[in-house]
């Protein structure tokens, strides 16, 4: 039985130890001359009165009667233990470095120089990132591309397979769980296959933390018996934006993983973010399984209003064909704009400078109104009169107009090899032919269109200049308007 088939003590999961010893702590009076130097908002008025005394009076330093997140032995350790029995796992550990600070975290943990990782190229920018660092080699397993939404989809078990035998001495896999559009692939089978050669599976769970508390939603990651995943809590769960949570299944050494979180981990952890995550655990274990049947309920209700104005496809389900869509997750609410002859880029900043409507991304073809917990019908309903407004105001002919978020890259040197290169700086159209030095994104949802060591295409050229000029925010390149590329010595 993996850990995820546990039942959790609901008792044992009302208690929140941080926010219990912080509330305990604020009591005391403490005179503070410790760091933070604001101390407690009063040498800095103008923060404390942004944020409030009692938030600035909690950003306080590690000391002992709070724990310290880099040895946590007391109330860290209980809210870790608590998050780990909420979540299904064996081993839970607190980030405040955001998501991208556990999957680097995970990657780290299982891969060293030289070591191959199968992964599905369409991966956060942070995945590649980590190989920057540790100097892994990626294998990638090239999904397969809905030519009219212009997404990517899941990893095809039969592809996956096919990386596992040609590279044998893979030592990991790597799954999205879900894409920020919401697929989802065959993770259970994915499993069993690496783990049958002796490999590794880390999820990234950056937009999956209701699937470990919603019913009839996709299958989490520690359920599915994956050995790591990285779940941003402050997306879909609660906390204060730059908290997450990294989930261990058994056949990990936990102490061994808190030594590569030190690694990097902040020795001066945001008690604001701890804390926020210790609620956050709480709420869900306590009323995850309400809250996340609401957000299916709005969603769908959203889903089909939305279709119903003519123009937009929002979809869902009936993408799914357990295969490349294994699953879909419905709270994720993915607009395919194109329809109405407007990029998703255009209809997101209309939403924004036109209606006050700030939605979580748009790209190429789509856009994505992020539902959580905290959302009401009535924000739906805004959302789904301002979309109708868009399509009847703006509405117009879509020849010419791109489709695609996702080129499949040939990888000609690893990613850590070419972000250390001597490299050139190149205008954008005379970078065609090159390798890349540098990473090319939008932003959301990060990931890369061009990452270090990639070739450089035609077709990806205008992918750029095409993105850049519809609006999309362009990331990853040392100049700031993306008008050159660096790109390595010849």
């Amino acid at each position: 039985m993996q850990w995820g088939e546990q039942q959790m003590d609901r008792n044992k999961q009302k208690r929140a130890p941080i926010y219990e010893a912080l509330e305990k702590f604020q009591k005391r009076r403490v005179v503070p001359f410790d760091v933070p130097g604001h101390k407690r908002g009063r040498g800095n008025p103008e923060l404390a009165r942004l944020l409030g005394e009692k938030c600035v009076g909690l950003d306080v330093n590690s000391m002992k009667p709070l724990d310290n997140l880099c040895h946590p032995v007391s109330v860290i350790r209980e809210a870790e233990e608590l998050a780990a029995e909420a979540f299904g796992a064996a081993h839970a550990y607190l980030m405040v470095g955001g998501t991208t600070s556990a999957v680097q975290s995970m990657i780290l943990s299982v891969c060293k120089a030289g070591d191959k990782i199968i992964l599905p190229r369409n991966v956060h920018k942070s995945v590649i990132n980590a190989l920057v660092i540790c100097g892994a080699v990626p294998v990638y397993v090239n999904p397969e591309v809905n030519e009219m939404l212009g997404i990517s989809l899941g990893m095809e078990t039969s592809r996956v397979e096919k990386a596992i035998l040609e590279n044998p001495d893979a030592v990991a896999v790597l799954v999205n769980n879900p894409t920020y559009y919401g697929i989802c692939s065959d993770i259970c089978s994915i499993v069993r296959l690496a783990h049958a050669h002796g490999m590794k599976v880390l999820a990234d769970e950056a937009h999956g933390t209701h699937l470990y508390f919603g019913k009839n939603l996709p299958i989490n990651a520690m359920r599915a018996g994956a050995d790591m995943a990285a779940v941003s809590m402050h997306k879909s769960g609660g906390s204060l934006t730059q908290s997450s949570l990294l989930l261990l299944n058994t056949g990990m050494n936990p102490d061994y993983v808190r030594q590569i979180i030190n690694l990097t981990q902040t020795t001066s952890a945001s008690y604001l973010l701890l804390s926020s995550l210790d609620i956050s655990r709480r709420n869900l274990a306590l009323r995850g399984e309400e809250s996340f049947a609401k957000v299916v309920d709005m969603a769908e209700y959203a889903r089909g209003e939305i279709n119903s104005i003519g123009g937009y496809y929002a979809y869902g389900r009936e993408l799914v064909n357990r295969d490349s869509i294994f699953d879909y997750d419905v709270t994720k609410l993915s607009v395919y704009t194109l329809g109405i002859g407007l990029a998703g880029i255009e209809v997101y900043d209309l939403l924004r400078d036109e209606y006050d409507i700030q939605i979580e991304f748009g790209d190429i073809c789509n856009i994505l109104a992020y539902i959580s917990i905290g959302d009401r019908i009535q924000d739906i309903e805004r959302l789904v009169g301002a979309l109708a407004d868009i399509e009847r105001l703006y509405k117009k002919d879509k020849a010419g107009m791109l489709s695609g978020e996702y080129i499949a890259p040939r990888v000609l040197v690893s990613p850590q090899r070419a972000f250390y290169s001597q490299k050139i700086s190149l205008p954008v159209r005379e970078a065609a032919g090159r390798i890349s030095g540098e990473f090319v994104m939008c932003y959301p949802p990060g990931i890369p269109i061009l990452a270090p060591g990639e070739e450089i295409t035609e077709e990806i050229v205008e992918y750029i200049i095409y993105a850049r000029e519809k609006g999309c925010s362009m990331q990853g390149t040392e100049d700031s308007k993306v008008e050159r590329l660096m790109v390595l010595e010849e």
